[in-house]
């Protein structure tokens, strides 16, 4: 791993051990910004979860009020008037056998897929594509439905979705150093509000075992997450 430069290292001798309050650590990140582009703000969740059982999975979509900044790429498996509607909605790609086709070669080159449930008897055929890498389109995120308008819409303005990988942990997304700091708050504390939310009913003890708030080229802080489930 390469070696952090000197601001990240000044950043860092800042850092006090304490947990910090979302605000604090947002006007943090903000203020020691040593990147030379708009760095994504990120929360991360280390969960007390058990991995191996199937019913302490932990996964979901959110809509961020102010956006995420990110320029979401979104194909769009459909044909006939749904497609047409995707197009005009402002989907990067649409198309049916022919993205099927180009999927199924390996391109993967967006963020967001989405499907009519007419087209996802074909679409399913490119689970060993899109499931590894969480673009697999689902009804219970919204991705699979005839108003693609709609879903196109959400996935640009702010919708997110999130998972838990294989080691208990969940990242997201939620905004970028430019944003306001108010802004910026209020998104975190809606991803925060719905990974509590999300808590698994198996899961037993503390669920999150740890919450920080990182930039993509700035210091992890640590910081404050109330589980109210657990009083």
């Amino acid at each position: 791993m390469a070696a952090h430069g000197k601001k990240y290292r000044a950043a860092k001798d800042k850092v006090e051990d304490r947990v910090y309050e979302l605000a604090e650590a947002v006007e943090f990140l903000k203020e020691n910004s040593a990147a030379k582009f708009d760095e994504s703000v990120e929360l991360s969740f280390r969960l007390g979860v058990d991995t191996r059982k199937s019913d302490q999975g932990v996964r979901g979509m959110l809509s961020l009020p102010h956006g995420s900044g990110k320029n979401v790429r979104v194909v769009v498996f459909a044909g006939g008037d749904a497609a047409e509607a995707a197009r005009s909605a402002g989907a990067d790609h649409v198309g049916n056998e022919d993205l099927i086709e180009k999927v199924k070669g390996g391109w993967t080159d967006f963020d967001v897929a989405i499907a009519t449930p007419e087209a996802m008897q074909e679409v399913r055929k490119l689970g060993k594509v899109l499931g590894p890498r969480g673009l697999m389109p689902n009804p219970k995120s919204g991705t699979v439905t005839d108003d693609t308008a709609t879903a196109v819409q959400q996935s640009k303005g702010g919708r997110v979705e999130y998972r838990m990988d294989k080691h208990g942990n969940v990242q997201v997304p939620f905004g970028r150093v430019s944003f306001d700091s108010g802004k910026l708050c209020e998104n975190g504390n809606v991803v925060v509000a719905a990974v509590l939310a999300g808590r698994p009913t198996a899961v037993k003890g503390t669920y999150v075992k740890r919450c920080s708030v990182s930039s993509t080229m700035g210091v992890s802080l640590t910081i404050n997450v109330v589980d109210r489930s657990e009083d």
